[in-house]
């Protein structure tokens, strides 16, 4: 067995455990501590908030440094040194290059970009645009970086993942941070920094079930037909199910109650 053979399995090992510890903690705190913190009361908060928030953000922020980190490696392994990015007789080109730079760095620029800006405000209207740009993304990677089926939709995901990892420790840990220390002194937190928080954090909840989709991207092979529209607006139909789950999941967390 060789060295890389050993290395995917402990990376793949890792990379769902630290991915199910954020992917976790992210639904615990859209779907169960968000409709709780709306029932308590100021003292209660200022108790309770500095306790929980704190241990909860340690363990939410270092998972996904983890999941992301060791997902690179496993590109780097499977499909960069493993030879799947391409089909048969396509090789590196700019194109391809190109795709890595809208995945890694691009992809999070212009999504931080979009939800500071007015449709960004207005959740329905991100999302028609989010979608539209997604979308465009995916048959970028086919057309111009002529990804593989398995390496566009592994990268759809990769930067999807980039953009909620960078969501976790550029936007929503420095928010929580000002939000906990107001809190614990009593003091009524900045309104923009909560809304900021709540509406990263929203947003990495309804990119995260298509998410799962593209770590499945090996199973899933036999939705591929080789027409890029066609492969395009498949991936997209996968998106658009994974968004109406959490619109599903968000409204039944909202009725659920305590004793």
């Amino acid at each position: 067995m060789e060295i890389t053979e050993i290395l995917s399995v402990l990376f793949r090992w890792l990379h769902i455990a630290a991915g199910i510890l954020w992917i976790g903690l992210l639904y615990f705190f859209n779907f169960v501590n968000a409709p709780f913190a709306g029932t308590m009361d100021g003292d209660t908060k200022k108790k309770v908030v500095p306790e929980l928030m704190p241990r909860a953000l340690y363990w939410f922020r270092w998972a996904a440094a983890y999941t992301w980190v060791t997902g690179v490696l496993l590109l780097l392994l499977v499909f960069y040194h493993g030879g799947l990015m391409f089909d048969e007789g396509v090789s590196w080109g700019w194109g391809s290059f190109l795709m890595l730079a809208v995945v890694f760095v691009v992809g999070f620029v212009l999504y931080d970009i979009l939800a500071k800006s007015a449709p960004g405000k207005n959740l329905k209207a991100f999302a028609v645009v989010g979608f539209i740009l997604i979308a465009v993304a995916v048959y970028c990677m086919i057309n111009v970086g002529l990804f593989s089926y398995r390496a566009y939709v592994i990268h759809t995901g990769a930067m999807f993942g980039t953009i909620m990892a960078a969501n976790v420790w550029m936007r929503i840990w420095p928010s929580q941070k000002k939000i906990i220390t107001a809190v614990k002194q009593g003091a009524a937190p900045d309104q923009a920094i909560v809304a900021l928080a709540g509406t990263r954090s929203k947003h990495n909840t309804f990119l995260s079930v298509p998410l799962v989709w593209t770590m499945i991207d090996m199973h899933t092979t036999t939705l591929a037909v080789a027409d890029p529209l066609i492969d395009t607006l498949v991936f997209m139909a996968v998106v658009l199910l994974g968004w109406l789950t959490v619109m599903f999941v968000y409204k039944k967390a909202g009725k659920i109650k305590g004793f």
